[in-house]
């Protein structure tokens, strides 16, 4: 099935590529290794996000053939969405916990990181992507932000703007973000900087597509060094979908207020607030928050307090609408209709 035909409109997954490049990965395997080798474990979690989970069975093969029999390792089938999505009961059951594809949200021992650094070489997209920036005669000023898979070439990146003549500004962000000029899907506190205009280096559009949201102010150019496009963040199709989502609310009298229990998406005083301030609002309490899971419950419109990318992603695949909190306080009344903006989040756990 295509994915104009398997997303709905607005879906920012329907605004995919095909990937035009193969990509190797550095599972860190000696690191892993001498982890299991110093706590003598006998039990070793692993897990991927989506789009790498049909890569676990060979690193638990090659970790088998470098550990030993007296070693179990453990596939995570929970699904991972990010850092902040960890498998806490598979990890409170093994002695080595490995989680793939995210940088650390939350410095702990427990957690081992390997961030998957790619291999995919940005120099030509960059290239391209001068033809679509500013020019640096008439603004130097840029900012230059990334993704965790290619936060190894971040320096390069930014020398390759200095030398042609850009000024670039970069910043670490937040405590959610591990480094600087990182972007995540929720969190876009690293373009927060003295600059018109934006570089983001990396594959997708969802992240990009939220920082022009966050900051609409600012010209979002988009170098995809996996399938080797370069585009503006254009965020009006969302946009759309998200005011639809609103006015549909309005009218809504009883609140599904979706409390999300996985350890680094719960936003509760957030809930607390909503609830305190509506009596029609009922709490729901879920780790996983999907389509099916809330269509037994008569409610009129949910808001979502986890996740942004459960509101933005799936918003249109839920039965009744499925608002931020922000859209929730414009829906009520609270606020006025022009301060839509992308829902993002602050803190780890």
């Amino acid at each position: 099935m295509s994915q104009e035909s398997e997303y709905t409109e607005g879906d920012l997954r329907n605004t995919g590529m095909q990937l035009k490049h193969d990509r190797e990965w550095d599972y860190e395997l000696e690191r892993i290794v001498d982890a299991i080798d110093e706590r003598d474990a006998t039990k070793v979690g692993l897990q991927f996000p989506e789009g790498l989970k049909r890569r676990g069975p060979k690193v638990a093969d090659d970790l088998r053939e470098l550990t030993g029999d007296d070693v179990t390792i453990m596939l995570s089938g929970q699904p991972c969405y990010g850092a902040c999505d960890l498998d806490t009961y598979l990890m409170k059951r093994t002695d080595v916990f490995v989680h793939f594809g995210h940088s650390p949200m939350k410095n702990t021992d427990k957690v081992i990181y390997v961030p998957l650094f790619s291999n995919v070489e940005v120099t030509p997209i960059m290239e391209e992507a001068l033809e679509t920036l500013e020019p640096p005669e008439e603004t130097e000023d840029i900012g230059l932000v990334t993704t965790a898979q290619h936060m190894n070439l971040y320096e390069d990146m930014a020398t390759f703007l200095e030398e042609r003549g850009y000024d670039v500004h970069s910043r670490r962000g937040d405590e959610r973000l591990t480094h600087e000029g990182q972007v995540l899907g929720c969190n876009y506190a690293s373009a927060d900087v003295p600059a018109d205009q934006v570089l983001y280096v990396g594959g997708g559009k969802f992240h990009p597509l939220g920082l022009a949201m966050e900051y609409p102010e600012k010209h979002v150019v988009i170098a995809d060094p996996v399938n080797n496009v370069v585009t503006v963040a254009d965020t009006e199709k969302f946009m759309k979908q998200r005011y639809g989502a609103v006015h549909r609310a309005m009218d809504a009298e009883k609140w599904g207020v979706i409390f999300c229990t996985k350890i680094g998406q719960g936003r509760w005083e957030i809930a607390q607030d909503i609830l305190d301030d509506n009596d029609d609002a009922y709490l729901i309490t879920m780790d996983e928050v999907t389509p099916d899971r809330l269509r037994n419950f008569d409610m009129d419109a949910f808001v979502n307090t986890g996740c942004p990318r459960i509101t933005t992603d799936d918003g249109p695949q839920f039965h009744k609408p499925m608002l931020t909190p922000g859209e929730y306080e414009i829906a009520v009344g609270n606020k006025p209709l022009d301060e839509l903006s992308f829902d993002t989040f602050h803190g780890t756990w």
